[in-house]
């Protein structure tokens, strides 16, 4: 975790900082509660989002009562150590009203391909019967750069046509299975965006 409990000012606001949760995966902010010494302590043990409540004057773990826990990822103060910076992964909505966030917007991967390539890297060493991902890292280099080969060859063929679907399925199938050749060779997107952004200088 980024955290250091002791730099966090509590006392600037009466003992509670306020704590901006964050999808550690989507980017959305989610909503807004406030920590104290002993939640935050309990947040980093239980790896689930616990708050002071200011209006029951108690701690109060994020989805205690619906089940929408807020999984820990990480936690990090600004400058100033008087605010922090949540980041979790939801299960379920995060708003008592029944919104994915508290100000009732919709919570979807703006990044996809960010959110599909760390789904490709976390199933490195998965159980090939269950995941094709898994599958392909199994079968080793030689067998995805040859399924790399083959998609890209089946996306020319159909770019000579006139069908969008057909096509643009094609060039999906083509940019997975580049990710999951980048995977296997320990790279990631942001290593050939480097690559790109030094050419363009």
């Amino acid at each position: 975790m980024s955290i250091e409990i002791e730099k966090i000012d509590f006392a600037k606001g009466n003992g509670l900082v306020p704590a901006v949760v964050q999808d550690a995966d989507t980017g959305k902010v989610l909503m807004l509660g406030y920590m104290n010494r002993e939640s935050l302590e309990k947040t980093l043990q239980d790896e689930k989002v616990t708050f002071f409540s200011r209006s029951r004057q108690r701690l109060w773990r994020k989805g205690e009562h619906s089940g929408n826990f807020l999984r820990l990822v990480d936690i990090r103060s600004d400058c100033d150590h008087d605010t922090l910076l949540v980041l979790a992964r939801p299960r379920g909505p995060v708003c008592h009203t029944g919104t994915d966030t508290c100000w009732a917007e919709a919570n979807r991967h703006v990044n996809f391909l960010g959110h599909l390539e760390r789904t490709i890297h976390s199933r490195k060493g998965g159980d090939p019967q269950i995941s094709y991902t898994a599958q392909l890292f199994a079968r080793g280099l030689n067998k995805i750069a040859q399924k790399v080969g083959e998609e890209a060859v089946e996306m020319i063929i159909e770019a000579k046509d006139d069908n969008e679907t057909l096509f643009l399925n094609e060039a999906a199938d083509l940019m997975y299975h580049y990710l999951v050749l980048l995977a296997a060779k320990g790279y990631q997107l942001e290593d050939v965006v480097r690559v790109l952004e030094e050419r363009h200088r």
